[in-house]
């Protein structure tokens, strides 16, 4: 053990066993403690990193409990793709072997393939020299073609091993790579931290015995190994129930829908560690943490957003809403093709679908607009841009403007009951009809008027000021509902929209969320944030002077609140 490893342990121990007493979950135990550590040279936030790392990638993936002998995951381990050979190399690190040409797409769910590799890399760090030596992976694509390949599975294994999975990776060998692989190869390595894309190298079979001895490597790539692929594996499968892995026991007991909710991580930042990160990454370093986030893919699809009849209820058609979470209406006349709407399910600090971000509404999706907000029940709507902007159509009037008036809009009808005008907003006071059921409710609508398209707001203190107003009138409106509303305490979503719906939209709400944990605990997160937000709503956050104002906005509120220490 390196110096100062008992005392790193125990930090580590301290700061995961607070989150797993905070979720319900068993705690971990020292061992497991000290694989995460290993990984990172007992850098303990670098491993409290991969530990959340690990289990959201468990938790997204949907690799919760392992059952090794029970289909369709006996099935895949005995297949033989993906083995941990019983040899290691000279530097003691294990060596992991992926047959390309053995996996069959069409033939094999992603997850199921995802469940065997965390089977046996859990398997490998049960080992301490594993965990001490790293692990070598050999991606052997020999006599594999185009029809093997599944390029997201491939980034998915590449993620898991660059940052979600506690084991150092020590190289990752391309073997045998065909011709067509050089193009899904080049956009790979694109989204390869530096650091692991000095690891990765693409070789010829024959050259692979430059890298790694023969009694290192199967009798296929050169070496003197005999491979036989449908046993290998049996020696996993041998006890009654599979070895149970000592890392099961983060993810069991949680929630799967809870993972997207913001909640206090242990990468939380107390306001004075924000500013110093801040000082000490400059501008430039907020700018490649936003490009780091930009950079990953959305985790799902998007094939209702592209359905012919649907894209035209697109504002913008590159920006759509994933399949996952966006808000679907009931269909009419039980049509399914009526169901649609640009707008997506967000969760906000410690509440499931606190918002809907969507498109400013066009002139033929109003009626849909209405028909969301009446059937999400939602009391306040907040709009962050004008109607035109700069000579350009940003969003129709889909509201009746003026006191006393009435818009007809489908199933709803929409009366002004009140109009308020401040400095950097407009606050309007509607009733709104169902004509079916003549059923009648009130919605506040804001809409605010200092903040340039693409741009940021010149005042972050009228911002955060608009932000107050809107979580008050939530607040109010859910008291005069009384025990009408049964949901969440938070209330029903807040429709939160600009133009597209993820610039100004995710901008809003990523300040909201993190402000709303500041208050609550003292810490927030802006990266894991926003991360968490795109899962959701794609792309939210749309350029890197967005998502620098987010951190700039919670410096200018914690000076003017003094929740700064002297010495900042």
């Amino acid at each position: 053990m390196v110096p100062g490893a008992d005392e790193a342990t125990q930090q580590f121990l301290e700061e995961i066993n607070k989150w797993t007493t905070q979720h319900g979950v068993s705690p971990l135990s020292w061992n497991a403690a000290v694989k995460f550590l290993m990984a990172r040279k007992f850098d303990v936030y670098r491993a409290i990193e991969l530990f959340h790392s690990y289990r959201d990638t468990r938790l997204k993936e949907g690799i919760v409990k392992l059952k090794p002998h029970e289909e369709p995951l006996r099935s895949e381990l005995l297949s033989g793709k993906f083995i941990i050979l019983n040899v290691r190399d000279p530097s003691g690190a294990s060596i992991a072997l992926f047959t390309a040409k053995l996996h069959q797409p069409n033939k094999t769910l992603q997850h199921v393939v995802l469940q065997a590799l965390f089977y046996l890399l859990d398997q490998a760090i049960e080992s301490f020299e594993t965990q001490r030596n790293g692990l070598v992976f050999i991606y052997d694509m020999a006599g594999s073609a185009y029809t093997n390949f599944e390029y997201d599975l491939s980034k998915k294994i590449l993620h898991l091993l660059k940052g979600a999975f506690p084991a150092r990776l020590k190289k990752v060998f391309i073997v045998g790579a065909p011709v067509w692989f050089r193009f899904p190869y080049s956009v790979l390595s694109l989204i390869l931290k530096e650091k692991l894309r000095e690891r990765v190298q693409m070789v010829k079979t024959h050259e692979l015995k430059q890298h790694l001895p023969r009694d290192c490597l199967p009798e296929h790539l050169g070496g003197a190994m005999k491979l036989d692929h449908s046993s290998w594996n049996k020696q996993f499968l041998t006890s009654p129930n599979g070895r149970t892995n000592s890392l099961d026991e983060l993810i069991t007991g949680f929630p799967r829908d809870e993972v997207s909710i913001h909640v206090p991580g242990l990468e939380g930042m107390t306001v004075e560690e924000l500013l110093d990160h801040v000082n000490t990454v400059q501008k430039r370093g907020i700018y490649e943490e936003y490009e780091d986030i930009r950079r990953e893919t959305p985790p799902g699809t998007f094939n209702c957003s592209l359905q012919p009849y649907n894209q035209q209820k697109n504002r913008y058609g590159d920006v759509l809403c994933l399949d996952q979470t966006r808000v679907k209406l009931k269909s009419l006349n039980h049509d399914e093709r009526t169901d649609y709407i640009n707008a997506s399910f967000m969760d906000g600090y410690k509440q499931k679908n606190a918002y809907i971000g969507t498109q400013g509404p066009l002139e033929k999706t109003y009626n849909d607009f209405w028909r969301m907000v009446w059937e999400q029940h939602v009391l306040v709507i907040v709009m962050t841009t004008r109607i035109d902007e700069s000579g350009r159509k940003k969003c129709g009037q889909y509201w009746p403007l003026d006191q006393n008036t009435r818009g007809n809009y489908g199933l709803i009808s929409v009366k002004s009951l009140a109009v308020e005008s401040f400095k950097h907003y407009n606050k309007t006071t509607l009733e709104i009809q169902n004509v079916e059921s003549h059923e009648r409710r009130q919605v506040i609508h804001f809409q605010y008027l200092s903040w340039p398209d693409y741009g940021v707001p010149s005042s972050a203190t009228a911002l955060i000021d608009f932000r107050s107003a809107v979580r008050q009138q939530q607040g109010l409106s859910i008291q005069s509902l009384g025990n009408r509303w049964k949901g969440h305490p938070g209330g029903p979503p807040i429709v939160v929209h600009c133009s597209a719906g993820i610039g100004r939209t995710g901008t809003l709400c990523t300040l909201d969320i993190c402000l709303s944990q500041l208050e609550d605990v003292g810490t927030l997160n802006i990266y894991q944030t926003v991360r968490r937000m795109r899962t959701q709503r794609a792309f939210s956050i749309q350029t890197p002077d967005q998502y620098y104002f987010c951190y700039t906005a919670i410096i200018e509120h914690a000076q003017r609140k003094n929740l700064l220490s002297a010495h900042h």
